[in-house]
């Protein structure tokens, strides 16, 4: 199956790179380019992308913004957004999370990293490595919610083992690590995966995360991911 991506990036000639590179791929196609988080949703519901590939700073409407309107859209809810982004926009990156998006990846990403992270998150995962990304997601999605009560209570619905999958999955560990620390198979924590985001009401593996921390089911003090939330 071909993938469809979408570009949102102020920067034209950075749009003419990415668009070079995902149609020299086998399974990918560019159909459309965006140089503003408004044109960037308008083009989204005309174009129907797997993947939006988001910048967060553009005029007139922010990538930020626009992930949040996406996020928000029944009509789009099979677009997965990838946020691109530098170190000095972590605090926006979390936000975009909330908001919906399915990771983000570093703009100085090697091509074949670009690639597999659009590959990742066409398939309805989420890409949040590297390592130290999670480190600043952690610092931002901890942050308190107006009501953690509620929150937590969300969490009522989940059996035992949902919980304990939740909990690794915010810790950055794939279904196959899953498995290894639960001794089950990697086939069952991917079932457990998709229960919990089925009754949590999730859109992917992003948004697991965001309910774990805020839930207070996870917290800093715990253990460190070992691998980047990508399978």
């Amino acid at each position: 199956m071909t993938i469809r991506v979408l570009l949102a990036d102020d920067q034209a000639l950075l749009r003419g790179t990415f668009r070079m590179l995902f149609d020299a791929a086998d399974d990918m196609e560019t159909v459309g380019e965006a140089s503003n988080g408004r044109e960037a949703v308008e083009l989204a519901h005309a174009q129907h992308p797997d993947v939006l590939l988001m910048d967060i700073r553009m005029p007139e409407m922010d990538g930020l913004a626009a992930t949040r309107l996406i996020g928000e859209s029944e009509d789009l809810a099979g677009v997965k957004v990838l946020i691109l982004t530098t170190f000095e926009d972590d605090e926006y990156v979390a936000e975009a999370l909330r908001a919906g998006a399915s990771g983000f990846l570093g703009k100085g990403a090697r091509p074949e990293e670009l690639l597999e992270a659009v590959r990742t998150v066409a398939a309805g995962e989420a890409l949040l490595g590297p390592s130290a990304a999670r480190a600043l997601i952690t610092r931002f999605l901890t942050q308190p919610e107006a009501c953690p009560a509620a929150m937590h209570q969300r969490l009522e619905c989940l059996t035992p083992r949902e919980r304990d999958v939740l909990g690794l999955v915010a810790l950055g560990l794939s279904n196959e690590e899953i498995a290894d620390r639960l001794f089950i198979s990697p086939l069952t924590a991917k079932t457990h995966v998709n229960r919990a985001m089925t009754k949590l009401a999730a859109r992917d593996r992003a948004q697991l995360v965001v309910i774990a921390y805020q839930s207070g089911l996870v917290s800093p003090a715990m253990e460190p991911s070992r691998s980047a939330t990508s399978a």
